[in-house]
């Protein structure tokens, strides 16, 4: 079966930074496996045997076979890496999309990786402590709801804060009864400000009646 491809090459200086930090940390445990080979372990040491030249390592046992010969650092492979730091390609079946549009679209993976983080964590997906398929599909569409309500309200504010962020601000916004129809306000931070801005709430320090609270409520659903 033949597949049409398109590759973009790119090229990042932070990704070439990157690359030569993690090459010198494999190759100051190289140097170090190299004075003293006995204390080889193939776990502690992954990616480091690769910078020693003429290295022999049982597949089976992880032991190195010839600790007696002289061992050194491959100086080919290590001139040969240094030549491609920075460098990537990425690939796609994408042929007409623009090499701009590829791009953004690769850089924005990492919002799916984060979306996830934030299902797990802030929103709590997991653990699951429901037993029927009605109630576990119920709590993954409820979690999937707030997640993009949340989504929705990061750009509103420009991403200017995190979904940890905002969610632990509106955590703490709470009211209290003070008397007959009137509820004080009492906590507001630079989140609440901006949301005020943003979705035409009145979050803050002050007092307001029930009445004015569902008339912000249904202005900011308007919005």
């Amino acid at each position: 079966m033949k597949v049409e491809q398109k590759w973009v090459a790119c090229y990042s200086e932070k990704y070439a930074a990157r690359s030569k930090h993690k090459r010198e940390e494999a190759i100051a445990k190289a140097l170090m496996l190299i004075q003293n080979p006995a204390k080889y372990q193939r776990t502690f040491d992954y990616g480091a045997a690769g910078y020693i030249a003429n290295l022999k390592i049982d597949k089976e046992t992880g032991e190195i076979l010839n600790i007696d010969e002289r061992l050194c650092l491959d100086r080919a492979k290590i001139e040969d890496e240094e030549k491609y730091d920075g460098y990537y390609a990425i690939v796609t079946s994408e042929l007409d999309d623009s090499d701009a549009h590829i791009l953004s679209m690769y850089r924005g993976l990492w919002h799916i990786e984060e979306s996830f983080m934030i299902t797990k964590s802030v929103l709590g997906t997991r653990p699951i402590y429901l037993s029927s398929p009605d109630h576990i599909n119920a709590h993954f569409l409820t979690c999937f709801i707030s997640l993009l309500i949340a989504r929705l309200v990061e750009q509103r504010l420009n991403g200017k804060y995190t979904i940890a962020r905002i969610t632990e601000t509106l955590q703490k916004v709470a009211c209290s009864h003070l008397s007959q129809n009137l509820w004080l306000f009492d906590y507001a931070d630079e989140v609440t400000d901006d949301m005020n801005s943003a979705f035409g709430m009145d979050f803050g320090r002050k007092n307001m009646t029930l009445q004015e609270i569902k008339k912000n409520l249904g202005q900011a659903k308007k919005d």
